[in-house]
């Protein structure tokens, strides 16, 4: 098993790096991720360095160890969290056992203390995992999995099989609670393949036939106390449905999906992509929502796998947005929208060979192109473009319903046709994301002085998933948002210290920061001066 990540907090840089140089942390099972300064630090580092224990002083400056132990519970619950403190005091006690502090140790610490300590969290960890991938615990949990019954109406759910007077009373017959929410959301769970190694034993390939089990159960866990949800297999993978009420938001909901993604990475050691669907004013409706969340699973091959694919980040929002019924058609539609021209070519080529195999009347030929080009208008119409295009003129679609056209030719416009909106497409949404991002910045730009400005307010304001946001912003600008936002309050700081006479404590409030020592800590990290100084310089 790979080594446990660690990351340890403490304002004095001796203390840190003494404890780091006297232990044999490889032998104990841990390797030292990092170290930080302060609470801000911390919670920077552990959001880049996925630590799986945090060790942290409870005396820092800017956020103490306390503080800093209730933002990992709450971010990062999964954390196990050391707390070494000079005060023998039952008060921090009772609060760091309120937080589900991991261990309370009292300085000054010995290695040998400490080294009994490390191993019992070692232990603990170990156990945790071990739990996750026990095999008898797996089948066991399978074994008292929900009943057919409930699983086939949720089935029939979301596939729109069940009339709306029915819902209510089949949601209360099967004791599933998503009643009397403002909406629902729907997300689909996609396990990636693992390939299998050569000679790999037996007993380990049975186990993995097990992992989409655990990582129900691993899901179940996360969600469980947060939101209000179900969750069961369906055709399309492993289903939640989710209800959003005065408790939570969706986005809340969006961005602890993309937590268990990282959990079953970390845990498990495979890798999960999770497709989120528009949300559903109506529980009978939960079909489109459904079929979104599949959508936005076909758009792994331009984002990538092993997280949150929402699926307002990948397509427009359109008015009446067409579901195709048909299997050919739906598979001619993915393909415009995620393949390459290769792959759309084998689409158009598989689809008009049915035509050389038919013998029926012409007008039943040009029924059936017709109904090609209508998936082609369907998306053109998503995605506000010009129809003229494909219709008018003499390269049109038009020429085709007459009898001079042959249907090798409607075969090579129709693959023509599709590889330009693939192409238009791919364009709209990279155009489409620099726009955001650009919105995003000008909305940091007029809201930098307020202190509670977070990437979950933009998200509100730009109808994105934190997740799908962060990833899309550093791809733009090269920088996380925290470190963007620091640039701007930091030059916006500047421009006060050279033009006005304000205090420092004046500018520090200006500029967004309520505390004026963490704003004079920050100003120096990147001036290498304080405010003060720099003002004289």
């Amino acid at each position: 098993m790979s080594l446990y990540r660690i990351l340890l907090a403490d304002d004095e840089e001796e203390v840190r790096k003494g404890i780091i140089r006297k232990m044999d942390w490889e032998s104990l099972g841990f390797l030292v991720a990092g170290d930080a300064e302060n609470g801000e630090d911390a919670l920077e580092k552990i959001e880049q360095l996925k630590p799986d224990v945090v060790m942290t002083d409870i005396r820092m400056p800017y956020m103490d160890g306390l503080t800093l132990a209730a933002k990992i519970r709450q971010k990062y619950p999964s954390i196990k969290i050391l707390i070494f403190s000079g005060f023998d005091d039952f008060e921090y006690a009772q609060q760091a056992i309120k937080l589900k502090v991991t261990e309370y140790i009292l300085k000054p610490v010995n290695v040998e203390e400490l080294t009994e300590i490390l191993n019992r969290v070692r232990e603990s960890l170990d156990e945790e995992i071990e739990q996750r991938r026990n095999v008898r615990l797996l089948r066991e949990s399978y074994q008292n999995s929900l009943p057919i019954l409930r699983e086939l109406f949720l089935n029939d759910l979301v596939r729109g099989n069940v009339l709306a007077r029915e819902v209510s009373p089949k949601l209360e017959e099967y004791e599933i609670d998503l009643l009397g929410a403002r909406k629902w959301l729907a997300a689909v769970v996609n396990v990636e393949p693992e390939e299998r190694a050569e000679g790999q034993p037996l007993s380990r390939q049975q186990e993995q036939k097990l992992i989409p089990i655990s990582v129900r159960q691993l899901v179940e866990d996360n969600l469980k106390g947060y939101f209000r949800f179900t969750i069961f297999n369906s055709t399309g993978g492993l289903t939640i449905l989710t209800a959003i009420d005065e408790h939570n938001t969706q986005t809340g909901f969006i961005d602890l999906l993309g937590n268990i993604c990282k959990e079953v990475k970390r845990i498990l050691e495979v890798t999960v992509t999770i497709g989120v669907g528009y949300n559903s004013p109506r529980l009978e409706e939960m079909g489109k929502s459904y079929q979104s969340a599949l959508d936005a699973l076909g758009y792994k091959a331009i984002v990538g796998a092993g997280g949150t694919i929402y699926i307002n980040d990948m397509e427009p929002v359109s008015l009446g947005k067409l579901q195709l019924e048909e299997k050919d058609e739906a598979e001619l539609e993915a393909q415009i929208k995620f393949g390459t021209r290769e792959t759309i070519e084998s689409a158009v080529r598989t689809l008009a060979s049915q035509m050389e195999d038919a013998k029926v009347h012409a007008r039943q030929y040009q029924v059936y192109m017709l109904s090609l080009a209508g998936c082609i208008t369907r998306l053109m119409q998503q995605y506000d473009m010009d129809l003229r295009q494909i219709f008018d003129g003499d390269g049109g679609f038009m020429r085709f319903l007459g009898n001079g056209q042959s249907r090798e030719e409607f075969t090579e416009w129709l693959i023509d046709t599709a590889c330009q909106l693939n192409e238009a497409m791919n364009r709209r949404r990279d155009t489409a994301t620099r726009q955001v991002i650009e919105e995003a910045k000008r909305y940091i730009h007029e809201h930098y002085q307020e202190p509670e400005l977070s990437v979950e307010m933009i998200c509100r304001q730009l109808h994105m998933s934190p997740a799908y946001f962060s990833t899309m912003f550093r791809k733009e600008t090269g920088k996380t948002y925290v470190a963007y936002l620091t640039e701007v309050r930091l030059n916006k700081a500047v421009e006060l210290l050279n033009e006005t006479n304000d205090k420092t404590y004046v500018i520090a409030r200006k500029v967004g920061y309520q505390e004026q020592n963490y704003f004079s800590y920050v100003f120096k990290k990147k001036f290498g001066v304080s405010p003060t100084k720099f003002r004289g310089v």
